[in-house]
């Protein structure tokens, strides 16, 4: 299996880059009390960031909603995950435990101001792509059982012609979605080359020690960029 990012992606966003985090013989079903204070210290610090300033104005997400803007996808409608989140806590709303190993990639998320994917590779067949969406593409959102029609173009996370996010970075689907039972993950780390490769990188380098340490699990970390588009998985 491998992690590939399309040339045609790096045509219309060349300084995209991707830290890349898989875990392999994680155990999901013990909640850890560390995740829990993690998660809870990135939640204060997030809502202390911004007390008095905009999650869309903030330096940290503009990158994403420049890139949207690029993608041609309205970020006043369509957020990165990295600024819903941050907005969530924001306007003081409760920001849910899902399991551990979310919880873990919330938690680091936050703290770096980064956007970081999950996906079960168990359940994933075939190589995960970053590419644009075509005919006989197939999403179905996350929660949901009705498959969800795209906009032809869309920037998309893929296996095979299963999306596993939407407008890139917006909305993840029921296909791979991480649970109790997931043993081997996948974490993507988006991000731009001379904006903030340096936080994607100090947050792929933590939540890998992370997960080793709490988990107990082989990590492998990787590095996608358009000098190096594709990483064995």
């Amino acid at each position: 299996m491998r992690f590939a990012v399309d040339e045609q992606v790096f045509a219309k966003l060349e300084q995209v880059c991707f830290g890349v985090v898989v875990a392999r013989g994680i155990n999901n079903t013990r909640r850890s009390p560390e995740i829990d204070r993690l998660l809870l210290q990135s939640i204060q610090m997030v809502q202390n960031r911004f007390q008095n300033e905009k999650v869309k104005t903030a330096a940290e997400i503009l990158p994403y909603r420049q890139a949207f803007s690029l993608l041609r996808i309205n970020p006043n409608k369509y957020m990165s995950s990295i600024e819903a989140m941050a907005s969530r806590l924001e306007k003081k709303k409760e920001f849910p435990h899902i399991n551990p190993v979310v919880d873990l990639g919330n938690a680091i998320s936050l703290k770096y101001l980064v956007p970081i994917g999950a996906h079960d590779l168990s359940s994933t067949q075939g190589d995960i792509q970053v590419r644009f969406s075509r005919n006989g593409d197939i999403f179905i959102p996350f929660g949901a059982a009705e498959q969800e029609v795209l906009d032809a173009g869309e920037l998309i996370y893929s296996a095979g012609n299963l999306v596993k996010t939407r407008r890139w970075i917006w909305r993840q689907s029921e296909q791979g979605k991480i649970t109790a039972d997931s043993s081997k993950v996948f974490f993507p780390i988006d991000g731009f080359i001379a904006e903030n490769d340096d936080r994607v990188l100090q947050a792929r380098d933590e939540l890998a020690k992370l997960l080793a340490r709490l988990f107990s699990c082989e990590v492998q970390v990787g590095w996608v960029d358009k000098k190096n588009p594709v990483m064995d998985l």
